[in-house]
């Protein structure tokens, strides 16, 4: 890793970052793609999902996205435009295999095959996530990522993607932010497939966690000793509104069941003490056998974290009761009066910084950035064009976030921007828009925003 020696520098971070620092841009699969009902592809829980009344904004469907699966070469040809190193991407898995067992769709993996080929064509080199959520509707029938048997289900999925790509492609990453596939699949019920169960949703983790053991496992005996393999987790830092016991245990609670529950069993071979003692006084138990820990904690090479806000936190509620009408402790955000994005959440860079050093420090773990962005209200002008300066704002601080985290000693290694266009914004609809990249829904057309521009020019100015 480069270093940049200390004192900080404060006044420009992003000009640390070394020619060795590695570029991106990221999408998923449901998100994009559109094609559904093409090419062999079976419905996913986000298909299920999208058809309740009410649950995704406006009624949108991932239908038709943005048409990657016809547009794709356009699609790597922006890209390549900007200037990236890498490019992530989801495989969509009842696409490769419809309904979640069975041989693989020759039809759906030709699909990745040629989107592999097209972006090494153009100087890209692709980076893999093999699950961002869209988990096939039969697998979710016979009880989903809380039954155990989905872990192993997974491994047999993802070791059928290795085996077709693992010769083009170097990094693997098992799972997308598994917190929102648990808690907002399974316990809050706003994303795919809608449930409403604590304990399922901690079955959910659990079983996760060790399909991604059990398909790095699978694909590191297969490997030829040049791959890479990690996870991608969605992080951000809970700070406690005061020093009272109350607040500092809400922010301990939010830690415990947004990072720790991930990472010390993934690292260090162990779910937190204090998370299962706050699990059992639930009355919840993670379902672990033995050899579960030691399979979820196959060894890492790349941590990826996704990053897009931190928060405050109190532990009473507005009356200042600590325990709200079911008797579970309160763990309330306050809002700071910092701007937000569309998206509600507060912009914290700084809380980006302290995140990442606090990663290196306890895990220890090689880190690349793997989302990173914001959604705001975009205005095009009459030619599409989006004038998006905060966008550009964003991108710039949480950028120089990582680079003042590197010169803290983190080891980071790489950023992808989220995201490379306008897509379907999951329960959100087509209503939020991430994208450096301007989707008219109507036409289709792709327009670079003024943050693409941006995002071009940064990557340029490091490697001059």
């Amino acid at each position: 890793m480069d270093t940049t020696a200390t004192p900080l520098d404060l006044a420009n971070p992003i000009a640390t970052l070394p020619p060795s620092f590695r570029w991106g841009v990221a999408t998923s699969a449901y998100q994009i793609e559109g094609a559904v009902d093409e090419g062999g592809r079976t419905r996913s829980i986000w298909d299920t999902f999208c058809e309740v009344p009410d649950a995704v904004d406006k009624g949108d469907t991932g239908e038709v996205a943005c048409d990657h699966y016809h547009r794709m070469p356009q699609d790597v040809a922006l890209i390549r435009d900007l200037g990236v190193d890498l490019y992530r991407f989801s495989v969509a898995w009842p696409r490769v295999q419809p309904r979640g067992r069975g041989p693989v769709n020759p039809e759906g993996i030709g699909f990745y095959d040629r989107l592999t080929d097209e972006l090494l064509a153009n100087g890209v080199e692709p980076w893999v996530t093999l699950y961002h959520w869209d988990l096939p509707q039969e697998l979710e029938d016979a009880g989903g990522w809380p039954e155990r048997d989905t872990a192993y289900r997974f491994a047999d999925y993802s070791m059928m993607v290795f085996d077709a790509l693992q010769d083009r492609i170097k990094t693997w990453t098992t799972l997308n932010e598994p917190w929102c596939s648990a808690m907002l699949g399974y316990a809050y019920g706003a994303h795919a497939p809608g449930r409403r169960d604590f304990a399922a949703s901690m079955r959910a983790v659990h079983h996760l966690l060790l399909g991604h053991g059990l398909a790095t496992q699978r694909m590191r005996e297969a490997s030829d000793g040049r791959h890479e393999f990690g996870i991608t987790l969605n992080m951000g830092v809970s700070t406690p509104q005061t020093d009272s016991a109350a607040d500092r245990d809400a922010a301990r609670r939010s830690d415990a069941l947004g990072t720790r529950i991930y990472l010390d069993p993934l690292v260090h071979g162990r779910y937190p003490a204090d998370l299962v003692d706050d699990l059992a006084r639930r009355g919840v138990t993670l379902p672990v056998q033995d050899g579960d820990l030691e399979v979820i904690s196959t060894p890492l090479d790349v941590l990826g974290v996704n990053y897009y806000f931190s928060e405050t936190v109190s532990g009473v509620d507005e009356d200042g009761n600590n325990t709200d009408p079911d008797g579970l402790p309160v763990t309330r955000v306050i809002p700071t009066g910092r701007p937000i994005t569309a998206m509600g959440w507060e912009i914290v860079p700084e809380g980006f910084t302290q995140l990442l050093v606090r990663l290196h420090n306890d895990y220890g773990l090689p880190i690349f950035v793997t989302e990173n962005g914001s959604a705001f209200d975009d205005v095009p002008d009459e030619t599409g064009f989006v004038d998006d300066e905060d966008r550009v704002a964003y991108f710039d601080s949480h950028i120089g976030a990582v680079a003042l985290a590197r010169q803290q000693g983190a080891d980071i290694r790489g950023y992808f921007a989220w995201s490379l266009m306008d897509n379907f914004e999951w329960a959100y609809g087509y209503d939020k828009r991430f994208g450096i990249v301007r989707v008219d829904y109507d036409t289709q057309e792709r327009t670079p925003k003024r943050s693409a521009h941006w995002y071009r020019d940064t990557i340029r100015s490091l490697r001059a």
